[in-house]
């Protein structure tokens, strides 16, 4: 089951995130202030950003955070796939699936984006699998 997130995930959600982070999914941590802020973002409003959890036999079995933007290039919103964490005994049993059907059917989304390292080449399979095709832009960042 995939469902948004609600108050009474905070610490699931935490912990997930601090382990998604210190995985080689990512290539570095991020401060606990910032999770607080997302958190406390998920909780006020859906205007950035959205979370979803998902659920495996009424057990939580992990979490995806979008983000929100509106593209001229695309025609519309994008949601930005930003994080997507399945807890290691719910891998491999088809959530990741599970959570792309239900973006693709239940968004009204013009275009859907994610980034990912270069060397977690499993992930990769997965998005190509998906339907998901690279895209020849660099990308750059100022700030944090």
């Amino acid at each position: 089951m995939i469902r948004r997130i609600t108050l009474q995930d905070k610490d699931f959600y935490i912990n997930c995130v601090k382990n998604f982070y210190g995985s080689d999914a990512v290539l570095h941590s991020i401060p606990d202030d910032f999770i607080q802020k997302t958190f406390d973002e998920l909780m006020h409003s859906d205007t950035y950003a959205i979370c979803y959890i998902f659920e495996k036999e009424n057990k939580k079995a992990g979490y995806a955070l979008l983000a929100k933007t509106f593209s001229q290039e695309a025609g519309g919103e994008v949601l930005w796939i930003d994080e997507i964490y399945v807890l290691p005994e719910y891998r491999n049993q088809g959530l990741g699936s599970e959570f792309f059907k239900f973006l693709k059917e239940k968004s009204n989304a013009a275009r859907l984006r994610l980034e990912f390292c270069p060397d977690n080449t499993r992930a990769i399979e997965v998005y190509k699998n998906q339907g998901f095709k690279p895209l020849n832009y660099g990308q750059m960042y100022y700030g944090k």
